[in-house]
């Protein structure tokens, strides 16, 4: 299950102290215990009950310029981002709110278990906070293929109510994550890592003990097809270094499945 943090009972702080404390830590991310040190940080911020809302209506004046450079979807608003760490806050409809009728359940990552590529700090910040089913991937999380067996560990339930405290882990904690009574907001520290694309993310499927599928994609995956159908020789070259090479093992079973696709289009047109 996610490490509950004590989230202390330190003063509020603005988001730029935040940024400003991230900045100066000398921590690294893969260290847990390291990266645990930096969530009453987050308490913090998250004891500021105005800082949110006031950076919303600037970014609506500002037509959000700050999320232009924000790659998540709307549920999610940039707060920060630096080479090391990413601060975000999250938003969760309740089952009868509008955008859910509209967009449905499975856009709020609701109802199915997924762990996450990346280690999080998380923090409730508003409204009575979303429901996990909460387990733990028992054995060493190394590398993992759709259709895989995995030993998963039933830890309980949490809630992400105001002002609780979590770290999930990357690859170890995997959760189900179902819709709050009212809307709900959380906070976020993200460790980034250059590699974390090429790191999958999973969906699991509970009462058989395997991974349903891959959830993480780059955009090098499609430019690599693009590459072999309509790139010649340095297209079939560069896929074939790819699969041989690359190392990321999902970018060498998509260049090989990119050449595979292209041989099978020879032999029909033969």
């Amino acid at each position: 299950m996610p490490r509950m943090i004590d989230p202390g009972d330190a003063p509020a702080i603005s988001l730029d102290q935040l940024t400003d404390t991230l900045a100066a830590a000398r921590v690294d991310a893969r260290d847990e215990d390291g990266f645990a040190s930096l969530g009453p940080v987050l308490a913090g911020l998250g004891r500021n009950r105005s800082f949110l809302a006031d950076l919303a209506i600037a970014e609506l004046k500002d037509r959000h310029q700050r999320q232009t450079v924000s790659s998540y979807g709307p549920q999610v608003m940039l707060l920060a981002a630096d080479a090391r760490f990413v601060v975000r806050a999250n938003f969760w409809p309740a089952a009868g709110d509008a955008v859910m009728r509209a967009s449905g359940s499975a856009a709020f990552f609701y109802g199915f278990a997924h762990d996450h590529n990346f280690p999080f700090l998380t923090c409730g910040y508003a409204g009575p906070g979303y429901l996990s089913d909460d387990y733990v991937v028992a054995d060493d999380p190394g590398e993992r293929r759709p259709g895989d067996a995995v030993a998963l560990t039933s830890a309980g339930r949490t809630r992400l109510d105001t002002g609780r405290l979590m770290l999930y882990r990357a690859h170890r904690d995997v959760h189900v994550q179902h819709p709050p009574e009212a809307l709900s907001i959380s906070l976020n520290i993200l460790a980034r890592d250059p590699a974390q694309p090429w790191r999958d993310q999973y969906e699991y499927d509970i009462a058989c003990g395997r991974i349903v599928r891959g959830m993480t994609t780059t955009a090098s995956e499609a430019l690599v097809a693009l590459a072999v159908h309509f790139g010649g020789g340095n297209g079939i070259d560069l896929a074939s270094d790819f699969a041989a090479r690359h190392p990321s093992p999902r970018m060498r079973r998509t260049a090989a499945a990119a050449l595979a696709s292209v041989d099978t289009v020879r032999a029909h047109a033969a």
